[in-house]
């Protein structure tokens, strides 16, 4: 008899009834999430890893507003492809349930946490490019160093406590009350609290995002029917073109990633789900991991400030290769090899 039906009856709080949420039966399912977790872990640590190095190597860019925005969204993807990887792998494919109940509340707020950061700091970066222009001529006085680092503190510690509510007592073991079908120990009605956060979240974002794109379309209609000379006003729309297009793969990335994991907690809300659906949840969370893998892409590795710095260090690294290949020791080396040959 399955393990789920014997403990209907019996209170979901129990370590046992983890076994529950282990819903990758085959070595095909485990291996598969794995990989995916491994790849995408691996890629995102180091992208975003390059960027906060190529933000704060430069005095340029780490003094700047926008860019300790993005330096905030690097570290928080850094933690939530640390933290979800080795909790995802560990509960789905190794099956570990030796861990109590407040140890993996902690690794589930911790993945919270992080989430709900890389999503903040998008929000802090919609908002920072909608005042740019928006208010062009305001934004030095509006976008300081100090209201950034306020705005950075105000989202991590808000993040922080709203992750560790589980943990300090929103549970469904601690108010005997509707646990969650998809994660253990989680109280239906802090799920949908959640969910309805990070909805707010997105929503705030699409539409900053959808404001810019609209003026940016004003800007460079403009520019086509009055048919400006050649120079700063060519170069603003050419910028403002760039811009565009890089909005909406944002738009695009952060709604395909999204949607499918918020659609299924929703779901799990008012009905029950089958393990089949199960299964796929597990699979699209990883869409989120995808997510934070594909952010330094687009929101830092297509700024011309970061790229020219990315193939300075390139340039360095090349010249250094060269310098040590073209060095006495490394001749005497390559003499001595001949001669043992």
């Amino acid at each position: 008899m399955d393990i789920c039906k014997i403990h209907e009856n019996v209170s979901k709080c129990s370590v046992n009834t983890m076994e529950c949420f282990m819903v990758l039966s085959t070595q095909t399912q485990k291996i598969s999430i794995a990989t995916l977790c491994g790849f995408f872990g691996t890629l995102c640590i180091f992208e975003n890893s390059l960027v906060l190095y190529l933000i704060f190597s430069s005095p340029g860019t780490r003094r700047k507003p926008s860019y300790l925005f993005i330096s905030s969204l690097a570290l928080a993807d850094i933690l939530a492809s640390i933290i979800f990887v080795c909790s995802f792998v560990n509960f789905h494919v190794f099956n570990e349930t030796s861990f109590s109940k407040e140890m993996f509340l902690l690794q589930l707020g911790g993945v919270n946490t992080s989430f709900s950061a890389s999503l903040s700091s998008l929000l802090l970066t919609a908002l920072d490019r909608y005042i740019s222009i928006s208010r062009p001529s305001e934004y030095k006085l509006l976008m300081t160093r100090k209201r950034a680092w306020i705005a950075l503190g105000v989202l991590w510690v808000a993040c922080a406590t709203i992750a560790s509510l589980p943990l300090l007592g929103w549970n469904c073991c601690m108010l005997n009350s509707a646990c969650s079908e998809l994660f253990p120990f989680v109280d239906n009605n802090y799920l949908s609290s959640w969910v309805c956060f990070v909805m707010v979240l997105l929503g705030f974002i699409i539409y900053a995002y959808a404001h810019v794109l609209w003026r940016a379309h004003q800007h460079t209609a403009y520019m086509e029917k009055h048919q400006v000379q050649v120079g700063k006003q060519n170069t603003r729309m050419r910028m403002d073109v760039m811009l565009a297009k890089t909005l909406v793969m944002v738009l695009t990335v952060l709604v395909l990633c999204w949607s499918p994991v918020l659609v299924l907690m929703i779901y799990s809300i008012f009905a029950r789900l089958s393990n089949h659906l199960r299964k796929v949840f597990a699979f699209c969370s990883t869409l989120c991991l995808l997510n934070s893998m594909v952010n330094p892409i687009i929101y830092a590795l297509r700024s011309k400030e970061l790229y020219s710095s990315l193939r300075m260090v390139f340039s360095r690294f090349r010249r250094q290769l060269k310098a040590s290949e073209e060095s006495p020791e490394g001749e005497s080396t390559h003499k001595s090899s001949m001669i043992e040959t």
